[in-house]
């Protein structure tokens, strides 16, 4: 019997949904689709109106004809907080066990108001020839939680898993069998939040979650320009799709993608500068603000390194989803997220 699971990307002017089926042991792509969000019910990642958000889900569900309703939801914000750390070793059952005890040193928050979970990186040998386990803790606030759960109940869905989206990229679109040797650094640009994540051979090794975006864009120029959001999206889009800038709006979307760049660039030499780093071979794009003409051509010559936009869809078969081949690549580069969170249940 096949077993469906969803994943949902809640985001900031849209939630997103892949359903992924578990056939003859092959992952096929069943359903795939997005609906938009009024301005203002999700702000910085966090859910702050839950039934505008579930009236949402509850459109995307029928728009896209969902058949499963056990979900996997992404949180990605100000409220998780994401730390290397080094434990003594003991084995996976006694850490999770005892994860709130080791935590507390580590975090700036208590841990009696975070959901806490881990991810082995190495095992390491410290001073004395001590035992350790690299762990990249993950630490996401109740409270936050809470409005995302309260939005999918509402819609009548079932959660069954909350993850970080950073490492929900990794599965949708590093596999451990890419660059087993090198590193790679994924970029999920999204609206508001954007996604950061270094990994070797598909493990995480640094993650940072920052809160800049498309959106940004269309800011600058409504500000700039003097346009109401809506016209300031649709001239945002225009550039993104080929059509010629004026010289003004030109140098606003400059203006605001070199800051953005800078961002990541910093994200990027800080772990660089990490005793341990891995070297950087390759930057990989995903999200709707990757969809910024420019933007691929300017991290390419800040960070010296190849970009190159996400191949989403080669992780899974895609079944009849009722969407044409125009429809699909145009959904491709928002589906890095719901795909790998949807990944993280049926593998």
């Amino acid at each position: 019997m096949a077993r469906n699971v969803v994943g949902l990307d809640i985001g900031t002017t849209a939630v997103r949904a892949a359903e992924l089926s578990v056939r003859r042991g092959q992952v096929v792509l069943v359903r795939l689709g997005q609906v938009g969000l009024p301005p203002g019910v999700v702000v910085d990642g966090e859910v702050v109106d839950p039934e505008a958000v579930a009236e949402a889900i509850r459109a995307l569900r029928r728009r896209t004809k969902l058949s499963g309703k056990r979900v996997v939801l992404g949180v990605a914000n100000q409220r998780v907080v994401v730390r290397q750390v080094d434990l003594p070793w003991m084995e996976l059952a006694e850490l999770r066990r005892s994860l709130a005890f080791q935590a507390q040193d580590h975090l700036p928050i208590p841990v009696e108001g975070a959901e806490l979970d881990f991810t082995v990186l190495a095992e390491e040998e410290g001073p004395g020839g001590q035992r350790l386990l690299r762990v990249l803790l993950v630490a996401a606030q109740k409270e936050m939680v809470a409005g995302h759960l309260r939005a999918v109940t509402r819609a009548g869905l079932q959660p069954v898993g909350i993850d970080l989206t950073p490492l929900a990229l990794l599965r949708s679109l590093a596999p451990p069998t890419v660059l087993a040797e090198g590193g790679g650094a994924l970029v999920d640009v999204g609206a508001r939040v954007t996604n950061i994540v270094v990994h070797q051979g598909g493990a995480p090794r640094f993650v940072r979650i920052m809160l800049m975006g498309g959106q940004d864009v269309t800011e600058a120029l409504g500000k700039g320009l003097s346009l109401e959001p809506g016209d300031a999206e649709l001239a945002k889009l225009a550039v993104s799709a080929g059509d010629a800038a004026g010289p003004e709006a030109a140098g606003i979307i400059d203006a605001t993608i070199a800051a953005f760049v800078e961002e990541v660039r910093g994200s990027l030499d800080f772990y660089q500068a990490q005793p341990d780093a891995v070297a950087l071979e390759r930057v990989t794009i995903s999200g709707g603000g990757s969809l910024l003409r420019p933007l691929a051509e300017r991290l390419q010559a800040a960070l010296r390194l190849p970009v190159e936009r996400a191949r989403t869809l080669a992780s899974v078969q895609v079944g009849r989803i009722g969407l044409d081949a125009e429809e699909l690549a145009e959904l491709e580069p928002l589906a890095a997220v719901p795909v790998g969170l949807a990944l993280g249940a049926v593998s």
